[in-house]
């Protein structure tokens, strides 16, 4: 199983039928391919759909239908579009149980920065910041290291794209967990040590006493 692949398969595993379900652009939108089984939840689309679901044919692409980022998507039977208007309130309304974001950086308060490189073009900032505010619960979901430099930092150098706390942050290497006394290393990937977790990440850890291996789906 490759990186990217190990991140989205171990972030379904905390989704939980009749969850409201936002995924990012980019690697959260593979979540949708490990939920566990019997685990029915409902993904929503900040441009304007709840209960999208990946393409059965790539025949079936329709240019009108596709996620944030203009990938083309599936809908489930009962699926509902709406207007911008609509879907953000459904956001800064609480009413989302979960987000899943990529991350370009997270500090060790917990803070999350992915929505610019200053100087690079970027197209706005999307829904993210919308959404890390106004999720009951925020998953980041991203490699533990950009070009060999951690993305799990002291303070983060790049904009914020929110001051909250996020929950959960699942990497290619571990499962930290932000917490009040500072972010908790929960779990290891597969034939990773706490060694090599501490060796690639700038920021402070304190290592859980029942520290145990990254749990994923087939």
């Amino acid at each position: 199983m490759d990186s990217k692949s190990l991140i989205a398969s171990r972030v379904a595993q905390e989704l939980k039928s009749g969850d409201l379900v936002n995924l990012g652009i980019g690697l959260p939108t593979m979540v949708a391919n490990y939920l566990p089984a019997g685990v029915e939840v409902f993904f929503q689309s900040e441009n304007g759909i709840l209960g999208m679901s990946s393409l059965p044919d790539k025949k079936l692409q329709d240019e009108d239908l596709t996620d944030a980022g203009g990938s083309p998507i599936g809908a489930i039977p009962g699926a509902v579009g709406f207007d911008s208007c609509f879907s953000f309130g459904l956001i800064r309304g609480g009413h989302l149980d979960v987000t899943v974001l990529g991350g370009l950086q997270v500090d060790e308060k917990g803070q999350l920065a992915n929505w610019m490189v200053p100087g690079k073009m970027v197209p706005g900032m999307g829904g993210a910041m919308d959404l890390v505010a106004g999720a009951k619960c925020v998953i980041v979901a991203m490699t533990h290291t950009a070009k060999g430099s951690p993305k799990i930092v002291k303070q983060c150098n790049l904009p914020l794209t929110a001051t909250r706390r996020v929950d959960l942050i699942v990497t290619d290497l571990a499962v930290i967990e932000p917490t009040d006394d500072g972010l908790l290393l929960r779990e290891l990937a597969p034939g990773v040590t706490v060694e090599q977790v501490m060796e690639a990440t700038e920021a402070s850890l304190i290592v859980a006493d029942d520290i145990s291996e990254m749990a994923i789906s087939a």
